[in-house]
């Protein structure tokens, strides 16, 4: 088998970056005494000369941007090691190990559990589902994209969906199956409005911001979640009769500063740059 070279410096260099990071942001005064050590071996090594007053090289081409894709494929290799290859509760120590990671590779704070809140699955199977109404008289030939999929006879289970981001990026959840719904039905079903979450398929690295807007799928249907077309689409989960498997967990953004719609860099650090 052929290795290309090029991908493998890159996914080298993303470990080496993503290891980094974990140092200075766990133990900066380690990160600090490494690289100051590091800074003055050079310079013992080096010739006696006058330094430099800039770089020989541009900043440029000593820095590597990494792609989309080299993040999918650093997630997607981590996810493999941490999640079951079958649908099956997760761990207490699989679901922290994934908190880690999404705040690692995304620099968000997702976990399966907020403020005492949990669905019953956070690992499971995510099918297609249709546009929502966001008014009176909305067809899905005013959607910007896949008027294919149709547009659901009735409302969402919080009423028409105003907001067309909202509508674009959207999830189903199963909320009327979870033990205390009817019990706590005023307070959950307003803190189940609209709650922010990050869906991510294993199986390409692919994550996305959503809002639940629905609930739902049945139980019949083998499925735990519902993802709009344009979510379905984008983490290449078209069919909807495929039982993709994904993980979804609540986002923690009380300032509501993290944007809907597809996650492909961290966001503490912006698109990432190598050095």
């Amino acid at each position: 088998m052929l290795i290309d070279s090029a991908q493998l410096r890159s996914k080298v260099k993303l470990k080496q970056f993503q290891s980094e990071n974990l140092l200075k942001a766990h133990h900066p005064q380690a990160y600090k005494l490494l690289t100051s050590s590091a800074i003055a071996a050079s310079l013992m090594l080096s010739p006696a000369q006058a330094l430099p007053t800039q770089a020989a090289l541009p900043s440029t081409s000593t820095s590597v941007l990494v792609s989309s894709f080299d993040i999918r494929q650093a997630i997607k290799d981590q996810l493999k090691t941490l999640l079951p290859p079958r649908l099956e509760p997760l761990t207490p120590t699989q679901e922290a190990a994934l908190t880690e990671l999404f705040h690692q590779d995304f620099g968000i704070h997702a976990v399966p559990e907020l403020e005492g809140n949990r669905l019953n699955h956070v690992y499971g199977y995510i099918g297609a589902e249709q546009h929502l109404p966001r008014f009176p008289g909305d067809t899905a030939f005013q959607h910007d994209a896949y008027i294919d999929a149709g547009i659901t006879p009735g409302l969402g289970a919080w009423g028409y969906v105003p907001d067309s981001q909202k509508e674009k990026y959207y999830v189903a959840v199963q909320t009327l199956y979870l033990p205390d719904w009817q019990v706590r039905l005023p307070y959950l079903r307003d803190w189940y409005k609209f709650r922010k979450v990050i869906v991510v398929n294993p199986d390409n690295g692919k994550a996305v911001i959503a809002v639940i807007a629905d609930s739902g799928p049945s139980y019949w249907t083998g499925k735990q979640f519902g993802g709009s077309p344009e979510v379905m689409h984008y983490l290449d989960r078209k069919d909807g009769a495929q039982k993709g498997m994904v993980v979804l967990y609540f986002v923690d953004d009380p300032q509501n500063q993290i944007p809907l719609g597809p996650l492909e860099y961290n966001l503490e650090k912006g698109p990432p740059r190598l050095t």
